[in-house]
């Protein structure tokens, strides 16, 4: 970034003086549209230290330029919610969970720092994630991470994978917090672009809920944290709003890197300073750095702010005025506190060893303005940096390739018919091995599940569920799913099954889904195909979110996925957050008592477009994904959290990738019991085993439950159907086939060690 340091400083004095000025815009990422567009504002060309700020605000990552027409619709189709306490527009959502307790919550992607370095790049974006939380006045209790690769044996993954793991499992673990669930999937789509989202769930009182704003002329603007130096100087802001290509300067910005220790100690001297209610306004200094959190707060504000650069503490004392702003290293925040509080604050800072400054002040003006020894450097109307950037409403087209892809339907392949039990034992066998089904525990053995001791369930359940309060058992479910393929072959119906399995998840665990936060991973919005593949899962994800009743609390964009011509799936991830009023009441996914009857709930059909068994057995993506019925998805939900609630099922699975016979595999294995099952009459065995239609769960319900278990389906119009038995040491499928648990095991357990032990 040295072309941006200026001889003489480039003050405003400066700028106004020289209009005719050469000024590295293309470079910093802007269009020369954008670059105009500052100069009308400002009436000028602006300095270079306002040039850095707008280029990082006004980045894809931070100004959602390309999507913010779409995701109008969270608002506009929101649907009514008395749980809603905080929505979207802040750093994080916020929902009431009853007994007085708020949960806050979110998802982001750190994808492209990710595959540039791997551990710094997976590391500090658990360090972002957590410090919104902390932003919004609660303390963290867990982390999930949903993440993709590209093939599991492909060379660069063997450097991908391990890297991000160990900066999730070591900077999480050094902060003492569980990481209770996620996902990790493999295709080829994500060779080159992997991705890596982070989730956090944070706990406080209705009466903690703080808000970025700096409000009150007079009131003290203090930096406190790590000092300010050289690493992520244009990091995320600008790396991840752009495809990657080596030739462009974008692709090498240095990434972040983080120290879980001295998050620590941020997250404990925040919160003691919001119990001491020392603080007006916090700001996070994540992506964008300073330019973020003084142009945010200032414009969240009431008045102007005026901020004295030179006195940041840095750990590189040459760092230009301009590389100060657009620094995004890690564990710092920015507090609006009273004067009368200021130095009481400073105080608790120095308690915790916390290094804190004050570096401004609220004015009783409209602008930002920064000065550098005494010289001004920017005078900006903060909401044109932070909130008025560039909307674009981006060229869309359906792309051509979307009506073969979906006529080369996945139920015309070949299957194994009903005499050839054989053969459908080495496909079951094969799904279960395969990389995306087979066993994980190589990963999340990495990390920290049950620290802290309030982890009621962790992968691989269902959905992750901590304990908000012992006296009571009130506690909080978690699971986030997204799925690629069926969204690659229709991205609104795709957006849909996201919410429907993470929907399904958390009810099958007998939480009460309430909120949804997404992570919307997709390729460059400068593609026409790419851009409609966005507004259509925009759409989809809406509309299901207002039948559901789950309203969207926020998220993150992340566009650009995608290194030359090679775009990966459209992914979008969706969180669900859901309530249970007594942990002890939850249900776990293991088959653990001999005897217990197994019952499929909903409808089978042959639906095997973007199937797991039609990418394992036959490599083939085509067809159309399983059909969305989200009244059922509702029902289901319903049936779920009743028999858990009043004890009527030991164990309930969600279907979903790779269909029944995989819910079941890992059932029996969860538990250390087999299972025999009938196919019934009306479905061919293949179908029964590997359809990924949606809307199902197998549970497995006690004889003296199961009457009235039924009764209840029935009399909510819930298909049930009695498939099997929790018995013995072996998986069978009477008149097909049986295979002992010893020999599931083994499949299940050793494919990812062989792959990256």
């Amino acid at each position: 970034m040295s072309s941006m340091t200026r001889t003489p400083l480039d003050t405003v004095k400066h700028a106004s003086g020289t209009p005719g000025a050469e000024q590295p815009w293309a470079e910093l990422g802007l269009s020369r549209h954008e670059y105009e567009r500052i100069r009308e504002i400002l009436g000028r060309r602006p300095t270079g230290a306002e040039l850095a700020m707008y280029s990082v605000m006004w980045s894809e990552h931070c100004s959602y330029k390309s999507s913010k027409v779409h995701l109008k619709q969270f608002g506009d189709k929101a649907p009514p919610s008395d749980a809603l306490l905080v929505g979207i527009g802040e750093q994080a959502g916020v929902v009431d969970v009853g007994q007085g307790y708020a949960v806050t919550f979110k998802v982001e992607s750190h994808n492209h720092p990710s595959y540039v370095e791997p551990y710094q790049g997976a590391a500090t974006g658990i360090g972002g994630i957590v410090r919104d939380i902390i932003a919004m006045g609660a303390r963290p209790v867990a982390v999930m991470d949903p993440l993709r690769f590209g093939a599991a044996d492909h060379p660069d993954t063997k450097r991908v994978l391990p890297g991000v793991v160990a900066g999730i499992g070591g900077y999480g673990n050094c902060l003492g917090l569980p990481n209770i669930g996620g996902e990790v999937v493999f295709d080829p789509c994500y060779q080159g672009n992997p991705l890596v989202n982070a989730l956090c769930v944070g706990v406080m009182r209705h009466e903690d809920i703080h808000l970025a704003k700096a409000a009150g002329v007079g009131n003290k603007v203090i930096l406190y944290g790590a000092r300010t130096g050289g690493d992520g100087i244009g990091g995320a802001s600008i790396l991840a709003s752009e495809t990657f290509d080596d030739a462009k300067p974008s692709k090498r910005p240095s990434v972040q890197v983080g120290d879980p220790f001295q998050e620590k100690l941020l997250i404990e001297c925040t919160l003691e300073a919001f119990a001491e209610d020392l603080v007006v306004g916090i700001q996070d200094l994540g992506a964008a750095g300073l330019s973020c959190a003084t142009s945010e707060l200032a414009s969240n504000g009431t008045g102007g702010m005026r901020v004295e650069l030179d006195v940041v503490p840095l750990r590189d004392a040459t760092l230009s005025p301009e590389e100060i702003l657009m620094s995004e290293s890690q564990e710092r925040m920015c507090a609006v506190v009273e004067p009368a509080k200021a130095e009481r604050f400073l105080a608790v800072c120095e308690k915790w060893d916390v290094t804190a400054t004050v570096i401004g002040e609220v004015t009783d003006g409209d602008r930002l303005e920064i000065f550098w020894h005494g010289e001004q450097i920017v005078d900006v109307p903060p909401r044109t940096v932070a909130h008025d950037g560039p909307v674009y409403e981006r060229p869309m087209a359906r792309p051509g390739w979307l009506d073969a892809l979906r006529a080369d339907d996945a139920a015309k392949l070949p299957r194994p018919g009903a005499a050839d039990g054989d053969a459908l034992r080495a496909q079951v066998l094969r799904l279960v091995g395969s990389p995306n089904q087979a066993d994980k525990s190589w990963i999340t053995s990495q990390y920290d599940r049950f620290v802290l001791g309030n982890t009621v369930l962790a992968q691989p359940e269902d959905s992750g569920m901590i304990r908000i309060d012992e006296e009571t058992g009130l506690g909080v479910a978690l699971a986030t799913d997204g799925n690629g393929r069926y969204a690659k072959l229709d991205p609104y119906a795709g957006a849909q099954l996201a919410l429907a399995e993470s929907y399904r998840n958390v009810a099958a665990t007998g939480a009460r889904p309430l909120a949804v936060t997404d992570c919307l991973n997709f390729p460059s919005p400068e593609d026409p195909a790419g851009m409609w593949q966005f507004a259509e899962a925009c759409r989809g994800l809406a509309d299901a979110c207002r039948t559901l009743g789950t309203p969207v609390t926020g998220g993150n964009v992340s566009l650009y996925n995608q290194t030359g011509d090679q775009p990966i799936h459209p992914t979008p991830v969706v969180g669900v957050l859901g309530v249970i009023d007594d942990v002890a009441r939850r249900t776990p996914m293991a088959f653990a008592t001999e005897g217990q009857l197994l019952y499929l709930l909903g409808d089978t059909r042959p639906e095997l477009g973007g199937s797991a068994w039609s990418q394992v057995v036959h490599e083939h993506l085509g067809g159309l994904p399983p059909a969305v019925d989200l009244e059922r998805e509702r029902l289901l939900a319903e049936i779920l959290i009743a028999a858990s609630r009043d004890g009527m099922i030991g164990a309930a699975h969600d279907l979903s990738d790779g269909g029944l016979v995989q819910a079941v595999v890992e059932s029996c294995l969860r538990g250390g019991h087999g299972a025999r099952l009938v196919v019934p009459e009306e479905l061919e065995a293949a179908v029964f085993l590997f359809s990924e239609s949606q809307g199902r769960a197998v549970v497995a319900v006690p004889r003296s439950e199961e009457m009235r278990f039924t009764d209840m389906c029935g009399a909510r119009g819930l298909p049930a159907t009695r498939i099997g038995v929790v018995d013995g040491d072996t998986l069978e499928l009477q008149g097909h086939f049986g295979i002992p648990l010893t020999e599931l095991r083994e499949t299940y357990e050793r494919t990812i060690p062989e792959l990256f032990a």
